[in-house]
């Protein structure tokens, strides 16, 4: 490590992947700085996965006050009432008690952390303002930036930033888009008591994951009462008074007062420069890496979302553990992108680990599928019409669990569970030799006997 430099690493970006690379690598020795433009914790601490699961839970207490009554609870729901301003003001608290702790762990492992936007001057140099910073390794870390498509009126659309931060909720809210952000959002709004609207251009959402969950996951949704739009896009947002009108690719107009897109994200590149220093970007705009995280040019490493890995906080976190070890540790190790457990928090809960049952068909696998569909015992005395799906993939000639699915309640704890045992390579066998805790939803992944395919 080169005392004529500054620094031995520059991380540009303290999300959860800058901030973990940060802290091992300054752990193992090294003189590290951060450089950080918005807030520590990025996407997933601020306008993410932490308080996206906290409005999910928010949603959610309108169910479980229903559902009293069944168990004996008088909870007049005439007399409940919500304040949104409440649940975002605690969020918040809990937001800045989150980065207060990102802070002290930079702090506490000696990083330097440095705010403002950076800009690489030469392979090792990084300017911040009026002051420029040296060091032997930058890895940027920058993550991702919601996307809006170019339609009239994009500027009345917002995105999962500005949801977490809404001075008042509408009556009625339409979401554009079919992924996990779309899909979350639309479960918490109507969850919330807000006449809610989803759209999505393609003939079914949740692409990528497996048909059976897709199907019942649209079914439970539409139970929910949320208006599920399929084959559709908005061509335009009007303001119209105090709402929007959007014009639908159907011909169709809708009357709202929220229009909140959530139809991609774009690798937060841009001022870094770094296409002058001959890093190359994919057509998709992410830094185009190797196994080792390493650019095109040889003193500059990325990770994260800004490379077009899963964007998940977990694979971030993972991939800074290995790029540590390589740069200031013994120079192994490799990231390993098979069977990544991952949660939808939509109401009901998906939970998936492993291939889909379309994938294990395409790697020409011959299969055996078992499938259970049931109401989970915490419905049967309340009388919610809410079901319960799980789905096991499993190879016909090793007999190895390939993937689990579920959706139902705590179905992202309960897969984390199984993510153990697909990545362990466990078989069938084995999942049917294991006692089941009874009675729980949990159980049916080691009772399912029979195949249904």
């Amino acid at each position: 490590m080169s005392d004529s430099l500054d620094y031995d690493l520059i991380v540009i970006g303290a999300g959860s992947g800058g901030v973990r690379l940060a802290r091992m690598s300054a752990q193992r020795g090294a003189r590290v700085a951060v450089v950080e433009s918005r807030y520590l914790g990025g996407t997933c601490v601020n306008v993410g996965c932490v308080p996206k699961k906290l409005f999910v839970y928010g949603a959610h207490v309108h169910d479980e006050l229903e559902d009293a009554a069944g168990y004996g609870w008088n909870v007049p729901l005439g007399d409940v009432s919500f304040d949104w301003s409440t649940l975002v003001a605690n969020k918040n608290a809990e937001i800045e008690r989150l980065n207060g702790i990102y802070g002290r762990l930079l702090e506490n492992a000696g990083v330097t952390i440095i705010q403002g936007n950076a800009t690489l001057q030469d392979a090792n140099t990084v300017q911040v303002g009026d002051t420029s910073y040296t060091a032997k390794h930058i890895t940027v870390a920058t993550g991702s930036w919601p996307v809006v498509p170019d339609v009239p009126g994009k500027e009345h659309i917002l995105t999962s930033n500005e949801m977490f931060y809404l001075p008042q909720l509408p009556k009625h809210a339409v979401v554009w888009g079919g992924g996990y952000i779309a899909v979350e959002f639309a479960g918490i709004l109507a969850g919330l008591g807000i006449e809610t609207t989803l759209l999505y251009r393609g003939e079914l959402f949740l692409r990528g994951f497996d048909d059976d969950i897709r199907h019942f996951t649209e079914q439970e949704m539409r139970k929910k009462g949320v208006n599920l739009q399929f084959g559709t896009t908005i061509e335009a947002v009007e303001p119209n008074d105090t709402h929007y009108q959007v014009k639908l690719s159907t011909g169709e107009t809708l009357d709202t007062g929220l229009v909140m897109a959530a139809t991609g994200r774009r690798a937060l590149v841009d001022g870094l420069g770094l296409t002058d220093l001959g890093v190359e970007l994919s057509a998709s705009g992410h830094i185009v890496v190797d196994d080792a995280f390493q650019t095109a040019v040889p003193s500059i490493t990325a990770l994260g979302d800004v490379i077009g890995t899963p964007q998940l906080t977990p694979v971030a976190l993972a991939q800074a553990m290995v790029l540590s070890r390589r740069l200031f540790g013994d120079g192994q190790g490799e990231m390993d992108y098979t069977a990544i457990p991952t949660a939808v928090f939509c109401q009901p809960n998906i939970g998936t680990v492993g291939l889909t049952e379309f994938e294990a068909r395409d790697k020409g696998h011959k299969l055996r599928i078992y499938r259970s569909e049931f109401r989970p015992m915490k419905y049967i005395l309340s009388g919610r019409d809410e079901r319960c799906l799980m789905k096991l993939v499993v190879d016909d000639d090793s007999d190895k669990v390939l993937g689990a699915h579920m959706v139902g309640p705590d179905a992202g704890e309960i897969i984390q569970g199984l993510a153990v045992a697909i990545k362990a390579g466990a078989t069938k066998a084995e999942f049917d030799s294991t006692l089941g805790i009874h009675p729980t939803s949990a159980e049916e992944f080691v009772t399912m006997r029979e195949p249904v395919a």
